[in-house]
């Protein structure tokens, strides 16, 4: 399969992507969709408490290694497939049209209950600094349908507003979480400075499967890297860089904030403290260690971070949506450009729509925004994530062993195999604190489970159906 053939090279004009984005660029991309304000002040005290404690650090520097052995692979695969589908286009090169469809079928699930979470989360989050400010006490999805509305405008034009919108909202909130993990270091924490979180005795501590778990989900949006490519400068270049460097910041900038965090609050008690103070750990720690002034900037930037992470993952949503459009496995419609922003405009308005709808269905049905909304389509992301680039790994090491257009040894086949094992063991601990994860029953996880593979199936039904009717 030729390179012209999946990146659509040969459709007319319409059908292309337009825009200039470099490495800076993409990597501000993925590093927003991972939202790291978020992760660090909302997810962090969670693992700390349910999960490995001290341990957490570690856990993130897994994940990451994991990720990084994933990457060779992916970087090495994206200069031969240049398309906006990424995980689609990339199991749809290796493994066929109908499995990649079905590929399609997980990431825009994936994707998009993430994003229905955020705002469940990100509308609570408005509605308490309006309050505390002598604002109306408002419902929080009024909030977060304000939101909505600012992501659905921002989608729909040009890939650099947004990219320039993201850069000043990330740059803010790195900022101040830097700053507090550099005024604790400086400090010394609460004993002084040891290394134990990089221990294997701190990484079993209390549940490691469900630290690991969220160490995961911290990492979904990963794949923008290759999402982005037909708006890169030159993509055959910006991809792998964007990709390892993003894998890189990621990982290494979770790693030292959380190690900063545990050593704020001792390695030894942390997991009581976050027990006691799960929602607000890391804020306290931000006005112990640097003042109430952080503090305060911290819980608006909370605010910035997900809106952030909300348009990341709608820009990636309807990039998915335009590469099935133009490669002819969902209505022509979705792969056409704006005329005058070169955005895929028809797939960010369905996106928006769909947005609406799940989130409306959490609203009518009473449902809390963050431990039913919020929680619930995390969970359900993080699995269907994982079953995604486990079916990559695979993809990238069948294409290469068929078309031979990458003879590297290392990155055609041992990193991705070892990626992708990696990726099967820590599917396997998901799978077994599933549950946990979701905060919900055993039958509600058996559910989503299904949901999985029904959207798989759904996805790779469509392409044999296409298929036939090509035929």
């Amino acid at each position: 399969m030729s390179e012209q053939t999946i990146s659509g090279s040969s459709v007319d004009a319409p059908s292309k992507l337009r825009g200039s984005i470099g490495v800076g660029g993409i990597v501000f991309m993925v590093v927003a969709a991972a939202a790291p304000l978020t992760a660090i002040g909302g997810a962090l005290p969670v693992m700390l408490a349910i999960g490995n404690g001290p341990g957490v650090p570690a856990a993130y520097l897994l994940v990451a290694v994991v990720l990084l052995l994933f990457s060779v692979g992916y970087a090495a695969m994206s200069r031969h497939v240049v398309d906006t589908g990424a995980f689609y286009s990339y199991v749809t090169a290796g493994l066929g049209r109908i499995t990649g469809t079905g590929a399609a079928g997980l990431a825009l699930l994936t994707y998009s209950t993430i994003q229905a979470g955020i705002y469940g989360l990100s509308g609570v989050t408005l509605q308490g600094p309006v309050v505390k400010y002598g604002g109306p006490d408002l419902p929080w999805w009024l909030w977060a349908g304000v939101l909505w509305g600012l992501v659905a405008v921002l989608g729909f034009r040009n890939i650099e507003v947004g990219t320039k919108v993201l850069s000043v909202l990330l740059v803010l909130e790195v900022g101040i979480v830097t700053v507090m993990t550099v005024a604790i270091l400086v400090q010394g924490g609460a004993h002084g400075i040891d290394f134990a979180s990089f221990t294997p005795g701190a990484f079993s501590t209390g549940s490691a499967g469900i630290g690991v778990m969220f160490a995961v989900a911290s990492f979904v949006g990963f794949e923008a890297t290759a999402i982005y490519s037909e708006e890169a400068r030159d993509p055959k270049r910006s991809v792998p860089r964007a990709t390892y460097l993003a894998v890189v910041a990621i990982g290494g900038f979770y790693a030292l904030s959380s190690w900063a965090v545990v050593l704020a609050v001792g390695t030894e008690e942390v997991q009581g403290a976050a027990a006691k103070n799960t929602s607000g750990l890391v804020f306290a720690v931000a006005g112990q260690y640097v003042g109430s002034a952080a503090s305060d900037t911290m819980e608006v930037l909370l605010l910035t971070s997900l809106f952030a992470a909300l348009l990341a993952f709608h820009n990636a949503i309807s990039r998915y949506l335009f590469s099935l459009g133009r490669q002819g496995d969902a209505p022509a419609v979705l792969g056409r450009s704006h005329a005058k922003h070169g955005s895929p405009h028809a797939g960010s308005l369905v996106q928006s729509v769909s947005a609406a709808v799940v989130v409306g269905a959490f609203v009518l049905a009473g449902s809390d925004p963050v431990l039913e909304l919020f929680t619930w389509m995390s969970g359900l992301a993080t699995l269907g994530v994982l079953v995604l680039m486990i079916l990559v790994g695979v993809a990238i090491i069948t294409f290469f062993a068929r078309t031979g257009a990458d003879t590297r040894l290392w990155h055609t086949r041992l990193a991705p195999a070892l990626g992708a094992l990696g990726l099967c063991w820590i599917t396997f601990m998901v799978l077994a604190n599933f549950t946990t994860l979701i905060g919900g029953s055993t039958s509600l996880a058996r559910l989503f489970e299904g949901i999985v593979v029904l959207f798989f199936a759904a996805g790779a039904i469509s392409g044999a159906v296409r298929r036939r009717r090509d035929a």
